[in-house]
């Protein structure tokens, strides 16, 4: 019976470290110009790396490395991005219609012009982060998030602090 144990715990590390080289392979080609609607982005390492006009509808990219990238018209509909770490990147008229971003990281971000329809941002960190100009977002959607004084609203919005 300890053999069989020791099998099964084996056999599933074995297919999660497979399933991790096949993220890795897929963030690789991210990283290289491919798009990747649907594609499993689990805690993918984007960050500094442009990636703007591709989309992503759809995909896992919940705690994906996304530091100081450039998104700009990038597709994120429906994706789950919570725990994401958006640090200082660049969303301009990037549209996250319906995404999960609870929780992520959207400290110093640029989201001018990004679309943030019936998105969930639970938790989101938007401290210095410019919102000024960004369309789809509620007060009950901010409500749920947390920036500072640095933080840019649209106009009549308010964000709780951090």
């Amino acid at each position: 019976q300890g053999r069989r144990r020791i099998r099964f715990f084996s056999k599933r590390r074995e297919l999660r470290d497979i399933r991790q080289h096949e993220r890795d392979a897929i963030a690789g080609r991210v990283r290289d110009g491919a798009a990747c609607a649907g594609c499993d982005l689990f805690q993918a390492e984007l960050g500094y790396h442009d990636i703007s006009g591709r989309d992503f509808s759809g995909s896992r990219l919940r705690q994906a490395e996304l530091s100081l990238v450039t998104a700009d018209r990038a597709r994120f509909r429906r994706a789950n991005m919570s725990l994401a770490n958006m640090f200082g990147g660049r969303f301009s008229r990037a549209d996250f219609t319906e995404a999960n971003l609870d929780r992520a990281i959207g400290v110093g971000g640029y989201f001018g012009g990004a679309r943030f329809d019936s998105a969930r941002i639970g938790g989101m960190n938007f401290s210095g982060a410019e919102l000024a100009n960004a369309s789809g977002l509620t007060q009950a959607q901010l409500d749920a998030a947390c920036g500072d004084a640095n933080t840019t609203l649209p106009p009549g919005m308010t964000i709780p602090s951090c």
